[in-house]
């Protein structure tokens, strides 16, 4: 159904290239630095992922910068000279970003005051952001209104889910997430971190287990706690280059929780990755209000 308005999302969400293709959802590449040199996140379309990690095993210290608010004009201006938008963007509480975003909204709302423009905070990043889009994005392809979409997404954001683990604890020191003498102690005693996407929109420390296997049976004791139907779901893992770890992680789900109606793997983002490193493994999902 032929829509007044645009529905558009960012690549923080992880969203990969191929279904923002075929559902024809816009998105906003985010930038990354590595070596001094400045990439865009394209969620896969270049396939540089593998590489990017294996750069980063080697010694590599990616880094992440906002986008200024003159960028959002080049994304924003195309669609407004002819329709409205609802712009779904990554948690406030993870970046200044969508301060950028805000500043691009009332300057364009003042050339094109005949537009709606809504934006709407997530409270999630990643794979938990992929999840509200595809929900949201069903709606919108059944031909509701940007009112209903907005409202169906406020009252869901806080039931996207991601538990994790990551591969080494420096990665989580260096972005300031967790002190580097705790890295350094964690690393040696084979400390693992489970995590989570919290209710205040970042990513929250929930326990700590000594093991990878500890860690992986962890994110499917907490994944089977809190899915809600998961006959009707897609659960998304997310591995930061390692698919054995996430086909292992994968087959452990469906023997806990069998009616699951499909899971799907994929690669970590430049963006995303730079923050938690080689070795991260996500579950995604609907469920439960968070918690934490």
């Amino acid at each position: 159904m032929e829509q007044n308005y645009v529905f558009m999302t960012d690549s923080d969400s992880d969203l990969h290239y191929s279904i923002a293709d075929e559902k024809h959802i816009p998105v906003v590449y985010m930038p990354y630095t590595l070596d001094g040199k400045e990439y865009l996140d394209d969620n896969g379309r270049a396939g540089v992922e593998k590489e990017f990690f294996r750069r980063m095993r080697d010694g590599a210290s990616p880094n992440t910068s906002l986008l200024p608010t003159e960028t959002y004009f080049d994304y924003f201006e195309p669609i407004l000279k002819e329709k409205d938008l609802l712009f779904i963007a990554f948690s406030s509480q993870m970046s200044s970003t969508i301060n950028n975003i805000y500043e691009a909204r009332e300057q364009l709302l003042k050339k094109y005051p005949q537009r709606k423009f809504t934006v709407v905070d997530t409270l999630s990043i990643s794979g938990p952001m992929t999840m509200l889009l595809l929900g949201a994005h069903a709606l919108y392809e059944q031909g509701k209104s940007m009112d209903e979409v907005e409202k169906w997404l406020l009252d869901n954001r806080m039931r996207s889910h991601a538990w994790l683990t990551v591969g080494d604890l420096k990665y989580l020191a260096r972005g300031g997430r967790i002190s580097s003498t705790s890295a350094l102690f964690g690393s040696v005693l084979d400390i693992k971190p489970i995590i989570c996407m919290g209710k205040g929109g970042k990513l929250d420390p929930v326990e700590k287990v000594q093991g990878r296997k500890k860690a992986l049976r962890a994110i499917v004791d907490h994944t089977a706690e809190n899915i809600e139907h998961p006959e009707t779901q897609t659960i998304l893992i997310l591995h930061g280059d390692v698919i054995d770890e996430a086909e292992k992680l994968a087959e452990m789900l469906r023997q806990r929780i069998p009616q699951i109606n499909g899971i799907r793997i994929q690669i970590i983002g430049p963006v995303i990755g730079t923050h938690c490193g080689p070795g991260t493994l996500a579950c995604c999902f609907m469920g439960k209000e968070r918690k934490i």
